[in-house]
């Protein structure tokens, strides 16, 4: 009986570890030595993040800083929904100004998470006057109260700003910067044309087949990452501020992408992130448009993602 149990004792060992293998990490890990995160820093320091559509650059949602002053606020008057040739329907104040979402906010409940530096570059939008226009839901305006007191206006729950590099009416300079920043739809959604499912692929003349998120923006690997037996992002800091970590997608809201070793994990930081293959992935803050790859091999370990999770063009390990 003894010697009964240990065998299926190992059996069971060895099932589990098979199964590991098959679910994660079906390329080789990285050798002990390429695990120096800050190595290869300086080498791309995480690419710049950049401007949106526009000639706008911007502040990629910079670390709020307590002592800097919030400008005063511009009155938002009567709402009013303008089409943008590549966002579609876009929110816009009276003055035909851009209207913008903060990922890093939270809609439910309302939560505005830009203060002090911040909102010196991303105004937040007052809510005492805001009526809404033709087009709107009056339904969906509403208001949240700021750190310092002050009244946000909110659209369908989610904090609204203007962009301190919009100066003509129409502009969306912040659309799309530090991948956190986003022109408002008029139901509080992302503007977008195109509707995307989380994760798809897109054919690139240089690249081949790769992976693209729900915005179309190029996705990324690090090669510092680590696939099995668990994911292990080593993207961090300031590092995540430049290439931002791809949120969970489910399974059906993909076309075109190895559903094997599809998943995601909780980060050490609180939030989940998604894999492909096992793998982690990111999006880069300097792509300003869908169709940018201007993450392509920064530092030597950052690549544009195939279907089945591998990275594009990245040197044989």
């Amino acid at each position: 009986m003894k010697t009964s149990w240990r065998s299926a004792s190992l059996v069971a060992s060895a099932a589990a570890v098979l199964a590991l293998t098959t679910a994660c990490g079906q390329e080789a890990a990285p050798s002990a030595s390429s695990q120096n995160v800050g190595a290869t820093a300086a080498a791309g320091d995480y690419g710049n993040a950049g401007s949106g559509i526009g000639s706008g650059i911007g502040n990629a949602g910079a670390s709020p800083s307590a002592s800097a002053p919030e400008s005063p606020a511009k009155s938002a008057g009567k709402l009013a929904v303008v089409t943008n040739p590549e966002l579609g329907k876009v929110l816009t104040d009276n003055a035909g100004l851009t209207l913008y979402r903060f990922d890093t906010d939270t809609a439910e409940p309302p939560k505005s998470n830009c203060d002090g530096d911040c909102a010196t570059t991303w105004p937040p939008v007052p809510a005492d006057d805001a009526s809404a226009g033709e087009g709107i839901d009056k339904a969906l305006l509403g208001e949240v109260t700021r750190a310092d007191g002050s009244k946000q206006l909110t659209i369908a729950g989610w904090p609204a700003y203007r962009y301190a590099k919009d100066v003509n009416a129409g502009d969306v300079n912040g659309q799309g910067v530090g991948g956190k920043w986003y022109a408002l739809a008029p139901t509080g959604k992302k503007a977008s044309l195109a509707s995307l499912p989380g994760l798809s692929t897109r054919e690139d003349p240089n690249l081949g087949e790769i992976v693209v998120d729900k915005n179309g923006m190029t996705v990324y690997r690090f090669l510092k990452d680590t696939a099995w037996p668990d994911p292990i992002s080593r993207c961090t800091g300031a590092c995540l501020e430049k290439w931002p970590a791809v949120g969970p997608v489910g399974a059906n809201d993909t076309k075109g992408v190895q559903k094997k070793g599809l998943m995601s994990f909780t980060r050490p930081d609180g939030v989940k992130q998604q894999t492909i293959n096992c793998w982690p992935i990111y999006t880069f803050a300097q792509d300003k448009e869908p169709g940018d790859t201007n993450g392509q091999g920064v530092g030597g370990t950052w690549y544009a993602v195939s279907p089945d999770g591998k990275p594009v063009g990245a040197p044989k390990q």
